[in-house]
């Protein structure tokens, strides 16, 4: 969020008490000495002042200011609680001190303090700056929004306040506002990186890649060597299915090198003995351990875990927080919260942890911290769930996948990692809600196939509506179902796009981003999902089975191009499972033909994948651990050589 410097009051008229003249020309002149950096000689004047006039807020003010800068908070603080014991109403007194309040994270006195700020001096930038960050703190983000909107009014020409306004609006999911708030932050600065690099990732939500990309060329032009932005670059290659395996591989490749040379390894003999019958410290790294779908594929895992076999350790290295942070935190042994860790601050953590494998959950996803993980904290690191392709790192010793999505002969060459496999697959599904679903197919009501897609929009290209469209011209009346498309422009671009093949718009319907049970519900009315190319689905996938609708999908020559293949296959449902891109419409085609098999399949497709191995959680984390001790037996037998 945007910094927000100490403030020092406007001169004001001297105080009418003795010794106030003498003490306001002392503080004139330790202003002086402050603005020169020189603390020392400015707190003496300072205090002086004080001396000369105990009860001349002014004085004590500036003395906290001072302190401040100094790096002495709870002098600080002191300070300003004579000037509030003096002027409770003051409303530099209060906004200083809730600074500091504030970085010590006591978020309710922050708040009071910037309210009483606020009631003396309602146009206050600063405080109602810092007010929105507290309220942002507290999951109050539309009150977030209202106060930055204030402070804008105030001073629209912030960039900084522009940004901060982007990201509540994000995180409100209204991306198309945080879009106009950012551009104007670049408006007001347009080589801000942070500003662009924030565009970028709004821009995807809505699914403007291309607009994205040459955001993020722009940024990387002026800081080539920002690692996030690196990492969100290598991210978009999985989008492009222009791309071969060999160009995503070495891209890949290439920024490891890069990171490797920035953050050598710090952490040469691990902590842990190398003997193997012992319990072992597995330590997980995630922004993600909040309502996000790594989260709800980790949960079985924490509550599963052998305890008598593992200590869990999670770092927990995003900001947002709600029920299934704590429901995590208490399926740990440990936890940390690391947002506010440097990299280099948490690969010390890990390494006074002790752990033995320590397990990367974001890849190039989400919030990377693989700068960590070129350090060698532990003694054995793997990356698994969040990013379904290599690291590029060299010291990530394995990925954690599955026969089906990375088959050794077919991935192998195209990781830095080593592949260990799950017996049965990368995934285990538990639906995040109960719900029941239709036992008649729509199509059957509606006299017409619906098509539905409700993956991001940022992987529906162009080539994939195409597609679309000559499935939908090939099957006679059918409609199509598009959920979670943000933006209006993308709307219409893939109006257009299909349009080009000839289908009419009237037979594409948008639905906007829903509620939980709304998603769920949405599925009632589709009888096939379409899957996207050359990123495929994964919790999406999942969840169009357990509502009883199938999918269509096509493997590819990357790893996301055959996740949701992989789970298909997995479930004997290989008619479903294009060979290839090119085969993808004549396969949906000929599923969208058989109304006896999709009827069938809408009562069937739960129980099958329920009684699955995909559903199994004690056999799935048990296959898992299993990995782990493969892992560490491994790391064993080399250290002893």
């Amino acid at each position: 969020m945007l910094k927000n410097f100490f403030k020092k009051p406007p001169a004001v008229p001297l105080a009418a008490e003795s010794g106030a003249a003498f003490a306001e020309k002392l503080v004139l002149e330790g202003n002086q000495f402050e603005d020169a950096g020189q603390l020392e000689r400015a707190c003496a004047l300072y205090r002086e002042a004080i001396s000369a006039a105990p009860q001349f807020a002014k004085g004590h003010l500036n003395l906290g200011i001072a302190l401040a800068a100094r790096g002495d908070a709870p002098a600080a603080a002191r300070a300003y609680e004579e000037v509030l014991r003096i002027d409770p109403g003051n409303a530099f007194g209060n906004y200083n001190l809730a600074r500091l309040t504030y970085l010590g994270r006591d978020l309710a006195k922050t708040e009071t303090l910037l309210q009483r700020a606020l009631l003396t001096k309602p146009d206050f930038f600063e405080a109602l700056v810092l007010l929105s960050s507290v309220l942002d703190d507290t999951a109050r983000v539309s009150l977030a929004v209202e106060a930055l909107t204030k402070a804008l009014r105030l001073r629209p020409d912030n960039g900084g306040a522009w940004m901060n306004q982007a990201m509540l609006l994000r995180k409100l999911d209204q991306p198309e506002d945080a879009e106009k708030a950012v551009r104007r932050a670049l408006e007001i600065d347009p080589l801000n990186t942070e500003a662009l690099s924030i565009l970028s990732g709004i821009l995807r939500t809505l699914g403007l890649n291309e607009e994205a990309s040459v955001a993020l060329e722009t940024a990387l032009r002026l800081q080539p060597e920002k690692f996030d932005l690196q990492s969100t670059q290598l991210f978009l290659l999985n989008l492009d299915e222009k791309l071969s395996a060999e160009e995503v591989f070495e891209r890949h490749a290439a920024f490891g090198r890069r990171m490797e040379a920035a953050f050598p390894v710090r952490f040469e003999t691990p902590r842990g003995t190398a003997t193997r019958d012992r319990r072992l410290k597995i330590g997980y790294v995630s922004g993600d351990f909040n309502s996000h779908p790594v989260s709800q594929f980790m949960l079985p895992v924490l509550e599963r875990h052998d305890r008598d076999l593992f200590e869990v350790f999670c770092y927990a290295c995003g900001s947002r927080r709600d029920a299934v942070t704590e429901k995590i935190r208490g399926l740990s042994h440990h936890w940390t919260d690391a947002n506010t860790l440097s990299d280099r601050q948490l690969a010390d953590t890990i390494y006074e942890d002790g752990i033995d494998i320590l397990v990367d959950l974001s890849g190039h996803s989400g919030s990377p911290k693989l700068a960590v993980f070129s350090e060698r904290p532990a003694a054995v690191q793997a990356t698994w769930l969040g990013y379904l392709n290599t690291t590029g790192l060299s010291r990530m010793d394995y990925r954690i996948c599955d026969a089906r999505t990375d088959p050794e002969e077919v991935s192998g060459k195209f990781h830095t990692e080593r592949l260990i496999h799950l017996p049965e697959s990368q995934w285990c599904y538990r639906p995040v809600m109960d719900m029941d679903h239709a036992q008649t197919a729509p199509f059957q009501r509606n006299g017409y196939i619906t098509f539905g897609s409700v993956n991001s929009g940022q992987k529906i290209s162009a080539a994939m509506c195409q597609r679309w469209a000559e499935i939908l011209v090939a099957v006679p009346g059918s409609r199509l179902l598009v959920a979670d498309v943000k933006s209006e422009r993308k709307r219409v671009a893939i109006t257009e796009q299909m349009g080009q093949v000839g289908l009419t718009a009237d037979r594409i319907e948008f639905l906007p981003r829903m509620e939980m049970r709304d998603y769920f519900a949405l599925y009632n009315r589709v009888d096939i999902a379409l899957d996207p190319y050359p990123y495929g689905g994964g919790t999406t996938t999942f969840d169009a089975l357990w509502m009883g609708v199938p999918v269509v999908s096509a493997k590819g020559n990357t790893p996301a191009s055959r996740s949701a293949a992989s789970i298909l296959e997995a479930l004997g449902l290989t008619e479903w499972v294009a060979s290839s891109i090119g085969d993808y419409v004549r396969t949906a085609t000929q599923r969208a033909s058989d109304p006896d098999v999709l009827h069938a399949l809408r009562q069937s497709l739960r129980p099958l994948l329920t009684d699955s191995s995909l559903a199994d959680e004690q056999r799935f984390v048990q296959g898992l651990e299993g990995c782990y001790v493969k892992m560490w037996a491994d790391f064993c037998a080399r250290a002893i050589r």
